[in-house]
Order: structure tokens, then C-alpha cells, then sequence
């Protein structure tokens, strides 16, 4: 999910906030998700619970809505009509996939309005990839196959989680992620499979894309002090060294049949199927997560400015004795 890297910067303790839940209803809370139950938002839930799936899927909306910058650049720059008609569907895409997700978050009772001014406050994060430029016409073909592939990756096994809204949002947002993955895949292909400047061209974008791909799925295991807690209520299915193992051994396969160099020369798979690879540089990453990337600034500042001038459309068509009714679904 693009939210994973969002557990990494909250200092305190797995448990915190639980001492003060009443514990008959906490162990029949834990009961019904043992057994594998959906929670639904008039449901009874810790205080913990609701605040990490607000954290994890608003996170997860803003980096869908994010996300759609890089590649939406190069729309108009897109070689060919047919191209520029895919690309435009699969940025379209991504913004409904934030709707989705903030339509689910809201039903934990924080509305879109303050998600979003968490946003560009800087309060709340996105997924750290999202904070490199797109140079090349290449740089949004690798985005388009690996990193929504890390996505898949994450969703297809948080889709399975305790949260029914989520649950129900993820599992219509991997059905459409698929067509993205193989969009992407088809175009990197193309550029593969080209002239020797096309070849050279996608070599370089994977080049660059690379670290920020082995960062995505989050810190490890043992830098994370939510993960024990966040599986054990489901929020997460999948821990975010698993996730990245799975990666690993579906698509550096891919990528070797067409011919491409994973730029890690630690890289190699060990007779346990366990893959080795080079640390991430953890440190840059969260310099990049708390505001200081190439991007950061300049993709805040597109969704500030989209705000602003969408103001007057917000006024124009919202009384101002209406009330905040919280969504069911």
C-alpha cells in the first residue's frame, strides 16, 4: 500500500491508548477479528484502531492523488495519441482510487476537508516515491509497472484485512490497478525491446527509480514498533519485509527477461528463496517522508494551488448551515 511508510515516524509504543479501553470489549473486539470478521464504522473499535486506519488510508489517498503528478506531466508529452488516451485514463484512475479511499477514511469521522489540510500543512505523509521527478517519457513508464506492482503487491493483501470499507475500496482498486500494471508492463516493453537510445533510455529511468522501489514497501520489520500490533488487529496482512520479498521474486525476474540490470550488485536470491539486496539508505529516507526530497515542495505546491482555485466551486455549491454527515458505506 502507498501509506506503508507512514508507521515509521510515530515515536511511541505499539500499545499506546489501549490501557484505557474497557477489556471486555477489547477481547470481543480481538475475538471477532480472530474469527475473521469485517469491523464497520458503527461498530465498537479501540481508540488505537480508528486512529491507524485514519492514518493508513488517508495516507494511502494522498499518495494516490499524489502519485498521479509525475505521471500526469507527461500526458501531453506521450508519444503517440494512443498513449496520451492510456496515460490520461490512468491518471484519472488514480484520483478516483483517492476518492474512494477518503470516502472509507471519512467513515471514521474525519472528514476529506481536514485530510486534505493535513496535506498540504504537511501534517499528514504520502508514499516517500512520490518525491522524485519523472524526467523521461521512460522515468512514468517504470512508475506505471514497478511501482504500481509494489502497490498490487500490498493491496491484494490488506484487501483480506479486518476493515470492511477499506477492504471493500482495495478490492475494486486492485481490479483497476491490474489494467495499470499491465499498461505499464507493455510499456516498458516497448522501450526494451527498441532501438538501442530507447533501451538506454528505460536502463537509465529503472537506474533512478530503483532505490526509492526498495523503500516503498517501508522501514523494516524491526524499525517498525506498529507492525506487531497493526497485524494483529489486521490493519496490515503482511509485514513490509514480506512485502518486499514478494516483490522481489515476482517482477526481478520480469525485468531480467527483458534484458534490464537491477543497479544493486548485492541483488541475489539465496537457496532458503530469501533475496539479499543492498540496505536502503533509511536516513534519506525519512529526510525525503518529512518534506526535504527533490519533489516535495513542488508536489505540495501543485495540490495547494489546486485547492485554492478550486475554492469558489466548494463555497458555490455547499450551504453554510450544512452539516457533516458521515458516509455508511
Amino acid at each position: 500500500m502507498y501509506g506503508s511508510a507512514s508507521t515509521h515516524d510515530i515515536p511511541v509504543s505499539a500499545t499506546t491508548g489501549l490501557e484505557n479501553e474497557d477489556p471486555i470489549l477489547l477481547a470481543e473486539f480481538e475475538a471477532r477479528i480472530a474469527r475473521g470478521e469485517k469491523i464497520e464504522p458503527r461498530d465498537w473499535m479501540p481508540a488505537l484502531y480508528r486512529k491507524q486506519l485514519i492514518r493508513m488510508i488517508e495516507q494511502h489517498a494522498h499518495s494516490e492523488i499524489i502519485g498521479s503528478l509525475p505521471e500526469g506531466t507527461w500526458i501531453t508529452r506521450a508519444p503517440g495519441f494512443r498513449r496520451k488516451m492510456a496515460q490520461m485514463a490512468k491518471v484519472q484512475d488514480e484520483v478516483g482510487h483517492a476518492q474512494l479511499l477518503y470516502s472509507a477514511a471519512e467513515t471514521l469521522g474525519k472528514t476529506r476537508e481536514q485530510m486534505l489540510s493535513d496535506l498540504i500543512n504537511g501534517k499528514s505523509k504520502y508514499s516517500n516515491v512520490f518525491n522524485y521527478p519523472a524526467f523521461t517519457w521512460a522515468d512514468s513508464n517504470v512508475i506505471s509497472w514497478l511501482i504500481d506492482a509494489g502497490a498490487i503487491v500490498n493491496q491484494m493483501a490488506n484487501a483480506k484485512g479486518s476493515y470492511g470499507p477499506y477492504c471493500r475500496a482495495l478490492e475494486r482498486i486492485c481490479a483497476e490497478e491490474s489494467f495499470h500494471l499491465k499498461y505499464g508492463h507493455d510499456a516498458v516493453v516497448h522501450l526494451a525491446t527498441g532501438t538501442l537510445t530507447q533501451r538506454r533510455m528505460i536502463q537509465e529511468a529503472l537506474n533512478r527509480w530503483w532505490p526509492p522501489i526498495m523503500t516503498f514497501f517501508g522501514p523494516s520489520d524491526k524499525m517498525s514498533v506498529h507492525t506487531e500490533i497493526l497485524m494483529r488487529w489486521k490493519v496490515k496482512m503482511a509485514s513490509n519485509d514480506h512485502c518486499r520479498q514478494q516483490f522481489l521474486d515476482m517482477y526481478v525476474p520480469k525485468i531480467w527477461e527483458l534484458g534490464l540490470t537491477v543497479p544493486d550488485a548485492k541483488l541475489r536470491k539465496n537457496e532458503d528463496g530469501v533475496w539479499e539486496f543492498t540496505e536502503p539508505d533509511w536516513e534519506d529516507f525519512k529526510r525525503v517522508i518529512n518534506g526535504d526530497g527533490p519533489c516535495n515542495a513542488e508536489r505540495l505546491a501543485v495540490r495547494r494551488a489546486a485547492e485554492e482555485n478550486g475554492a469558489w466551486v466548494r463555497r458555490a455549491l455547499l450551504s453554510p448551515k450544512a452539516k457533516y454527515v458521515k458516509p455508511l458505506a
